[in-house]
C-alpha cells in the first residue's frame, strides 16, 4: 500500500469514537500507524455518555482491518503523566512520531449541569489545558526527531462566531466551551511561530456541527425541544445541510498532515458548509 502518509505515525487524543476515530481510520487508510488515547469514562458535568473502552477497542480493530497498527491506551488529557506513559508505549512499539491530532473534547453546554462552574472548569481543563498538555508532550519528540511534522488542533466554529443569540442560550458550559475553543487559535499560532524553524506546522480545524455522539444525544435533543427559535439560527449553513460527517473533518486533517500542506501553518481551517457566510 502506498499512501499519502505511508510509514508515518500519528498520536490522536479522543480516538475512541467520533472525529477521533475518523482521523485514525483516514490516516490508517493512507498508510499511517496510530497511537491513540481516550478517557473512556464519564465526567460528572457531562450529561451525555462519553466514550467507553469498548469504543476504543473498536477503533483499534478498525485500524487493524486497514492493515495498520494502533497502540491504544486509556488516558485523560488532563493527566500529563498518563499521556506520557501512553506516548512512550507507542513510541517503543512504532518507533517514531510524525503527526499530532489534539482532538479530545467534551461539550457540557446544555442541561442543568451546564449551569455550574464545574462545567466551565471542565471545558477549560479538557479543551484548552488538555491541548496544551498534548502539544507540550509531543512537540519535543517531533523537534528532536528532526524531520518536521504536523500538529492539528480541533477547535470549532464556536471559536469564530457567537453560539448564543439570546439570553435563553446562556450557560456557563457553553461559555467555557466557546472560550476554550477561541483560545486554541492563539495557542496554535504561538506554537506555529516557534516551531516553524523546525518545519513543524500547527493549525486549527473549525468544524460546524458534526454527525457524532457529541451532537446526537439526549442532552442536545432536549435542548432543542424548548429552545428559543432565534437560537436555532446558530451555524446555519450556506450549503444546505444540517451537519457534516466526521470523515469530512478527517479529510482536512489528512491534508494538514500530508506533505501537500508542507508550507501551511498558523492557520484556521473552517469545515463549516459555509456557516461563516450566514
Amino acid at each position: 500500500m502506498t499512501g499519502r502518509v505511508e510509514g508515518k505515525v500519528a498520536f490522536i487524543t479522543g480516538a475512541a469514537r467520533g472525529q477521533g476515530r475518523a482521523h485514525a481510520l483516514r490516516l490508517a487508510e493512507e498508510g499511517a500507524d496510530i497511537i491513540g488515547i481516550d478517557i473512556c469514562e464519564q465526567m460528572p458535568a457531562v450529561e451525555y455518555p462519553l466514550a467507553t473502552q469498548d469504543d476504543l477497542n473498536h477503533t483499534v480493530a478498525e485500524v487493524e482491518a486497514r492493515d495498520r497498527r494502533m497502540v491504544a491506551a486509556k488516558a485523560d488529557v488532563r493527566d500529563p503523566d498518563a499521556m506520557r506513559r501512553a506516548l512512550d508505549t507507542g513510541l517503543a512499539e512504532l518507533g517514531r512520531l510524525d503527526f499530532v491530532i489534539a482532538n479530545a473534547g467534551i461539550m457540557p453546554i446544555w442541561g442543568e449541569r451546564a449551569q455550574t462552574m464545574q462545567a466551565w472548569h471542565d471545558c477549560l481543563n479538557v479543551l484548552l489545558t488538555g491541548v496544551l498538555n498534548t502539544v507540550q508532550l509531543t512537540y519535543p519528540v517531533l523537534r528532536d526527531q528532526g524531520e518536521g511534522g504536523s500538529i492539528v488542533i480541533t477547535s470549532s466554529m464556536a471559536a469564530l462566531a457567537p453560539m448564543m443569540r439570546t439570553g435563553d442560550a446562556h450557560t456557563l458550559g457553553l461559555l467555557g466551551y466557546s472560550a476554550a475553543k477561541a483560545a486554541l487559535v492563539n495557542l496554535a499560532r504561538n506554537y506555529a511561530s516557534i516551531l516553524a524553524v523546525h518545519h513543524i506546522r500547527v493549525n486549527t480545524l473549525h468544524p460546524t456541527s458534526v454527525n457524532t455522539p457529541m451532537i446526537h444525544n439526549d442532552m442536545i435533543a432536549k435542548h432543542w425541544e424548548t429552545a428559543n427559535p432565534e437560537d436555532s439560527n446558530v451555524l446555519v449553513s450556506a450549503i444546505p445541510v444540517l451537519e457534516v460527517e466526521p470523515e469530512d473533518i478527517a479529510n482536512a486533517a489528512l491534508w494538514l498532515c500530508s506533505d501537500e500542506s508542507r508550507f501551511f501553518t498558523g492557520n484556521q481551517v473552517r469545515i463549516d458548509a459555509g456557516a461563516n457566510l450566514r
